[in-house]
């Protein structure tokens, strides 16, 4: 056995290293060494802590960002009401969507994996998912809407509630004693990630966002569109979180990774993808910004390719080309407007802060 003993003056200390290997080597995404101490160390998804560590740089308060001038063309009569329609729809989806992806990760999947670096950085996308729902907070007293017609919107337009049923109930389905030795039980945990990180996360939350992100483009809501950068930029590390999640736990579980399951992940985000543009219509049922819905169903189109794609798995498309590159640029924010001295400043960690390349969106 190999040990090491550390002599100070009366006293010695040893360590049985091979118990301590073995500790590492039980590490795993499921089914691994079962622990009440959270010892991160040593590190074997080197990944997860890396990305805990630029979230965590990336962090951001909604009460930084000043909403005065937001809070006026609100108000001003010459703002279109179509205008005003998609920030009313991306208020009243957000404020509980993003609430739904937090539960999801503090009481599914970070539930069940075993590894404590990952429970890490899924506590810290839990933490961005409450300042995501802060920022709305924020947003909806800013502009005085009654929060009460936020909550109709939620319950009452059909898109909506489509959206939302299609993830809540797989969910729904995984808060029970789940018997992660079941090979259709590990499935369900991976087309849950799949489903939340790809699906929702990464394609069902681009369409508002781009519609924003046109408003923010055209000198509209600026601090509503910066918010919504942000919130952005969080998103695609989690999108990338719950990617490596997924692959990680399919390649120690390779049983699972059958042209039949592949399949059914491709109609997910087929699924995802229809309730999508339909929801979309209803966002923008009259063209605004100079964009029409036609052009956002084909972004949706794309980013669904994309998140397939990066998932080992087979576009639903031909080729489709991204329609709105513009989108890339609106997450270049290394260098931000200090809005309180009206100068130029690095954002606090510029190193972490990258323009995102159409990989990424």
């Amino acid at each position: 056995m190999a040990t090491t003993t550390i002599r100070l003056g009366n006293r010695s200390f040893t360590l049985d290293r091979n118990k301590a290997e073995a500790a590492f080597a039980a590490k795993r995404v499921i089914n691994g060494r079962e622990t009440m101490f959270f010892n991160i160390l040593p590190l074997k998804y080197q990944w997860a802590y890396d990305l805990y560590k630029k979230m965590k740089a990336n962090h951001w308060e909604p009460e930084d960002i000043p909403m005065q001038k937001d809070c006026e063309q609100w108000r001003d009569p010459a703002i279109p009401e179509i205008e005003r329609w998609i920030i009313k729809m991306g208020i009243g989806y957000f404020s509980a969507a993003e609430g739904i992806v937090g539960d999801n990760i503090i009481h599914v999947i970070r539930q069940l994996v075993t590894a404590p670096e990952l429970k890490l950085v899924l506590g810290r996308h839990a933490h961005e998912e409450n300042i995501h729902a802060d920022s709305l907070v924020y947003m909806i007293s800013s502009l005085g809407i009654n929060p009460h017609e936020c909550e109709a919107m939620f319950d009452d337009v059909e898109t909506i509630k489509e959206k939302t049923d299609f993830v809540v109930s797989n969910s729904r389905k995984m808060r029970r004693d789940f018997d992660l030795t079941a090979t259709e039980n590990k499935q369900g945990l991976a087309k849950n990630i799949f489903l939340f990180g790809q699906c929702m996360e990464g394609t069902q939350f681009f369409g508002l966002f781009g519609l924003i992100l046109a408003l923010y483009r055209n000198n509209k809501f600026q601090g509503i569109g910066q918010m919504f950068r942000y919130t952005l930029r969080d998103e695609s590390n989690h999108i990338e979180l719950l990617r490596n999640l997924l692959m990680d736990l399919v390649e120690e579980n390779p049983e699972i990774w059958t042209e039949n399951f592949r399949e059914d992940l491709r109609q997910t985000m087929n699924e995802a993808v229809q309730l999508e543009k339909r929801f979309i219509r209803d966002c923008l049922p009259v063209s605004a910004v100079g964009l029409t819905a036609e052009e956002f169903e084909r972004y949706i189109d794309y980013i669904g390719d994309r998140r397939l794609a990066d998932c080992g798995l087979r576009p639903l498309n031909a080729s489709i080309t991204n329609p709105l590159p513009w989108l890339a640029e609106m997450m270049d924010i290394k260098k931000e407007q200090n809005f309180f001295e009206g100068r130029v400043t690095e954002y606090q960690k510029s190193n972490v802060l990258t323009p995102a390349s159409d990989d990424e969106l």
